[in-house]
């Protein structure tokens, strides 16, 4: 039951979400008044269709139009009634009924609660899909930047968060907006096929009523007038609401887009940590770090997309349970858990969003770190070269892998005491390959910026192909106002 909104403020618990996390734009999207304001467009639709069929009169349309807007919509009156019928949709007709004196009393005409909400909630989820495929056409778009930036700027990669071989920083950041443009298409997928309403097919989905109310007339040409009029498709068929598997196909998709936020924050961290030292998120000159320690840098914007992204991955569960716990034609075990999981899953997502956006345009690359780890563990990735070359000059390959594997450990074990990489020193001291190849090619053998591939060329094929059609579907949200809390 709905409280006194009155007593709404600090002194009372707030959701994060109320006025921490998520854009202005998500949060009146999800907002008390915009829902029954929708609330009215389908009863206004289901009023207009029913009166081009002879159900509702002209006068009576009229009068239910001039109260549809939002402006008519009166929380505080709908909560009084709800207090005493204990049903938010019934108080919310009511409300309208009152105020459309004339036609009020034909209105939601063979209708069920759910012919209602779930159109409703489904022309909001529309909205805030594309709310969310713009924020990742501005993610993208700041990617671009890095990616084109940094195309060819050698670094260490690392696997197992151990020094591996050298790639472009471009190449790494290509690999995060991959992870984006398949959110894109797979947002794109359940907005085009799977984000339409219950349509309005009565009690139980089988149109008992408004068969009663149409004589001959199919209760289809109702259905297909009201959706038609509020831009949705409709589902061919539905028990008391619509399938409750879009909720999970939905949550899902919003979880998937939280993993490739949350794998990007991630990586930002361990690279903006000293031992790494390559990258780091923006900083305010006023930041501050740590209330004990002055001198903290901390990747605290990261970290918050991080911890999102980290309750959005459990939500597709409630989703989950929601649709396979809904017995038979329905149950209203679902109801409250929705009313928290969809709207929180946008807002968290749309925060992350904005924060990946923020720190890819704002990032600080350190190339005099990126240089201090080439050179540190650059030279071993070219010891599979130095080993093909020995071997075409007449070597043993598997003596020549042992001889290398020998000489790349005393290396190691010199960086690790915190000397330079001696590898070039040792292996030139050795006959096997003094007497083959001279000082200069060893040493080109062992540069790491030789041993990247064609990432830089895949960067270029990347933004062409698959970063540049997203920007062209979708204009780039921009991120407005200062960080988040």
């Amino acid at each position: 039951m709905p409280r006194d909104e009155g007593r709404f403020g600090y002194d009372d618990f707030l959701s994060p979400f109320t006025w921490r996390y998520g854009g202005e734009e998500m949060r009146r999207l999800f907002s008390e008044s915009r829902k029954r304001a929708t609330w009215r467009k389908v009863w206004l639709a289901l009023a207009e269709s029913q009166a081009e069929l002879g159900l509702v009169g002209m006068d009576e349309l009229e009068d239910i139009r001039a109260h549809s807007g939002a402006e008519s919509v009166d929380i505080e009156r709908a909560h009084a009634l709800e207090k005493v019928v204990r049903h938010d949709l019934m108080a919310e007709l009511r409300t309208f009924a009152e105020q459309a004196g004339k036609g009020g009393g034909k209105l939601h005409l063979g209708a069920t609660s759910m012919d209602i909400e779930d159109n409703a909630d489904v022309m909001l989820y529309i909205e805030a899909v594309e709310v969310l495929l713009s924020r990742m056409s501005g993610c993208l778009a700041a990617a671009k930047g890095r990616i084109l930036e940094h195309q060819g700027t050698v670094c260490m990669a690392w696997t197992h968060l151990q020094p591996a071989e050298p790639m472009t920083l471009g190449y790494r950041f290509a690999n995060y907006a991959q992870d984006l443009v398949m959110d894109v298409e797979l947002l794109e997928a359940i907005k085009e096929r799977f984000l339409k309403g219950k349509g309005v097919k009565g009690a139980v989905g089988t149109s008992a009523s408004y068969k009663a109310l149409l004589g001959k007339t199919r209760p289809g040409v109702l259905e297909g007038r009201v959706v038609a009029r509020l831009g949705l498709g409709a589902y061919d068929v539905s028990t008391q609401t619509y399938p409750r598997k879009l909720d999970y196909l939905l949550l899902a998709a919003l979880a998937s887009i939280a993993q490739s936020c949350h794998k990007f924050g991630l990586d930002l961290r361990v690279m903006q940590s000293p031992a790494f030292g390559e990258m780091s998120e923006p900083i305010g000159s006023k930041q501050v770090g740590s209330s004990a320690m002055p001198f903290k840098r901390n990747p605290v914007s990261s970290e918050r997309m991080c911890s999102l992204a980290r309750f959005v991955s459990v939500l597709p569960n409630v989703a989950f349970m929601n649709a396979a716990t809904s017995i038979l034609e329905r149950t209203l075990d679902d109801s409250a858990a929705r009313r928290i999981a969809i709207p929180e899953a946008f807002l968290a997502v749309d925060e992350c969003l904005a924060t990946y956006q923020k720190l890819m345009e704002g990032l600080r690359v350190n190339p005099a770190m990126i240089q201090r780890n080439l050179e540190a563990y650059g030279p071993f990735a070219g010891t599979e070269a130095l080993m093909m070359e020995l071997v075409g000059k007449g070597g043993d390959r598997q003596d020549i892998h042992e001889k290398i594997r020998v000489a790349s450990f005393k290396a190691w074990e010199g960086v690790m005491e915190g000397r330079e990489n001696g590898l070039e020193a040792i292996l030139l001291k050795e006959k096997w390959v003094s007497s083959k190849l001279s000082k200069a090619r060893v040493r080109e053998l062992l540069d790491p910026t030789r041993h990247v591939g064609d990432a830089e060329e895949r960067c270029e094929a990347f933004v062409r192909r698959r970063i540049d059609p997203v920007l062209h579907r979708h204009k780039p949200g921009a991120v407005k106002g200062g960080p988040s809390y």
